[in-house]
């Protein structure tokens, strides 16, 4: 698996540490191993996950400005441990509302010993952002509209900024933003290895 992940990181040009690159490769393991009890990803290869969601996550990483993030409906931690691993200055809080995947990170934590994440189990609508965070990040959670109303209290004003991993990029939900927020940018994704468009979509409260 080694072999693989220096492939795709030499592809998509992102150079981390050997400690960095085996605690990704622990994550895959145990994601792997307790996706066979508690079906946390539809992806069932490790090879295919370095490639859906270690990389789909870290190319993230270069867009995000400050050190405070909350990444929410993270699942079984994507994008935020890939984040938390390749951004170790940086603080990630992974928001979820089910069980099962909040014991998952806190095992991943635990065994990983990854001092800069912090999984939460509630509903988002319902989490107090105190102080409120530099960035708000979502993979695969809503639309952008269900996103802003339902995160409209956990960004800074005006630093703050919503960060939306998406596929094709939403041209309908873009066209339609809720009132509150605007369109700071939109960055096209290359991820080595995988099919299909990504897109990084980044909007400013205002």
């Amino acid at each position: 698996m080694r072999n693989t992940l220096d492939n795709l990181l030499n592809a998509a040009g992102i150079v981390i540490s050997d400690k960095q690159k085996n605690l990704l490769i622990q994550y895959v393991d145990m994601l792997n191993k307790w996706n066979k009890a508690y079906n946390l990803t539809s992806v069932r290869d490790p090879q295919q996950m370095l490639v859906r969601h270690i990389m789909d996550s870290i190319v993230v990483e270069p867009h995000l400005h400050g050190q405070r993030f909350i990444d929410v409906g993270t699942g079984p931690g994507l994008p935020g441990i890939p984040l938390a691993i390749v951004r170790p200055d940086s603080h990630f809080t992974l928001l979820d509302s089910l069980g099962k995947r909040v014991r998952f990170l806190r095992q991943v934590q635990h065994e990983l010993q990854l001092e800069n994440i912090t999984p939460v189990q509630s509903r988002v609508e319902e989490f107090p952002a105190e102080p409120p965070f530099d960035g708000v990040i979502s993979r695969a959670f809503a639309s952008l509209h269900d996103m802003i109303s339902w995160c409209n209290h956990l960004p800074a004003r005006p630093a703050g900024r919503f960060y939306a991993l998406k596929g094709v990029l939403p041209e309908d939900e873009l066209s339609s933003l809720p009132q509150g927020v605007s369109l700071d940018q939109v960055v096209r994704l290359s991820v080595p290895d995988l099919e299909g468009e990504r897109h990084l979509v980044v909007l400013k409260p205002n």
